[in-house]
């Protein structure tokens, strides 16, 4: 991961700097503000590569942020790019697009070279993530991403969760190899694409993409109810909007069912209890990891480790 802060660089050229290095350099876009603000001006950022794709975070104090045609012609790169607003809320704007407005939490999608404005809607400034992954080889033969103007995805979408669950997979993968993340960055884009018309969802990649959004999400609410002995594929399937043999045929997929999906996600979340807390009793960490009975606590825990809890719990302290 490669990151960057004004704080490298003399107060008096900090926003000059971004201004021409880093905002027109890296981002190929214009940054504008006045002079007497200068001085005080902050920014970071960080950049992981995703496979093809890129993963940034940016911070900054206030600016005004457009990307003209000249910034296109200068720093084409032919992406999509999807957008997860952080705190505050920005504004964006611009001759081809509707005015709109994020807040936090909220994602956008748009095609990178096209032009546009935008500005923080608060004092706290711009604080974002943004996913760029290059058209090549994510649209489908036809399609064109040049009416792709900056436009939120509707929270009350069913798309939404799927989008923010592949994405927040991403973000959260550090280790995550391109092998490991290729699949994931084309689910996220293929999902994107739905969700803004682009992609037909009963075409043979958007059911693909929709299948590997389903698993994330669902892995994600096993691991939101995993304390719970009422977590059961019904409960599951409910919540993602689909059929229980759907649900089960996701994870045959992965070469785990979902009972040991469950099962080796209590069992290692039974592991970190044991190891950072000597307080609870055995019987607390088990039940605090949803296993219905002691003994069945005991019997998976043994045929995982080959020793009972307890030894395991003086083994490790």
């Amino acid at each position: 991961m490669y990151t960057w802060s004004t704080e490298q660089v003399d107060p008096r050229d900090r926003f000059d700097y971004w201004r021409e290095v880093r905002a027109k350099g890296l981002f190929g876009v214009t940054a504008e503000l006045e002079p007497e603000h200068r001085r005080d001006f902050f920014g970071e950022f960080s950049l992981r590569q995703l496979g093809d794709a890129g993963l940034v975070e940016l911070r900054a104090s206030p600016y005004r942020v457009e990307r003209r045609a000249g910034d296109i012609a200068e720093a084409a790169s032919d992406s999509l790019c999807i957008y997860q607003q952080l705190g505050g809320g920005g504004w964006f704007g611009g001759a081809r697009l509707d005015e709109f407005a994020v807040r936090d939490g909220m994602f956008a999608t748009s095609y990178s070279d096209l032009p546009y404005r935008t500005v923080p809607l608060h004092h706290d400034g711009f604080h974002l993530r943004i996913i760029k992954i290059p058209v090549t080889n994510i649209v489908p033969p036809g399609a064109e991403l040049g009416e792709l103007v900056p436009k939120p995805v509707q929270d009350e979408t069913a798309l939404q969760p799927l989008l923010e669950s592949c994405f927040r997979d991403l973000v959260e993968g550090h280790d995550a190899s391109a092998a490991d993340a290729a699949p994931l960055v084309q689910a996220l884009a293929h999902i994107a694409l739905i969700e803004r018309g682009i992609m037909r969802p009963k075409s043979r990649l958007a059911q693909q993409a929709l299948r590997s959004a389903h698993l994330s999400l669902a892995r994600r609410l096993i691991r939101r109810h995993l304390s719970s002995a009422a977590l059961t594929p019904t409960l599951i399937a409910g919540l993602l909007g689909i059929s229980v043999r759907h649900l089960h045929i996701l994870f045959e997929e992965t070469g785990n069912t979902f009972s040991e999906t469950v099962t080796a996600l209590r069992l290692a979340q039974s592991r970190r209890l044991l190891r950072e807390r000597s307080g609870q009793t055995i019987a607390e960490v088990a039940f605090a990891c949803g296993f219905e009975s002691l003994a069945t606590f005991y019997r998976l825990f043994n045929a995982s480790e080959s020793m009972t809890p307890g030894d395991y719990r003086a083994r490790v302290a």
